[in-house]
């Protein structure tokens, strides 16, 4: 649970470097031999950016939209 957590952590500061986010998990994670890691892992991390990316500009996209 605490690798799910650091991974999260590193998911969100890397997202918006223009460097790609999923090579980090990759690297950090082989670095510090977390045994967890898998595509689901991954798929859920960046589901979780957008999602947190949607809620801090809801209102920009629904005034875009309107």
């Amino acid at each position: 649970m605490l690798e799910i957590f650091i991974l999260s952590f590193i998911q969100g500061v890397t997202e918006f470097l223009p460097v790609s986010s999923s090579s980090h998990l990759m690297l950090f994670s082989s670095y510090a031999d977390f045994k967890n890691q898998s595509l689901t892992i991954d798929v859920s991390l960046h589901i979780g950016s957008f999602l947190a990316v949607i809620t801090y500009f809801y209102k920009d996209i629904i005034s875009f939209i309107v």
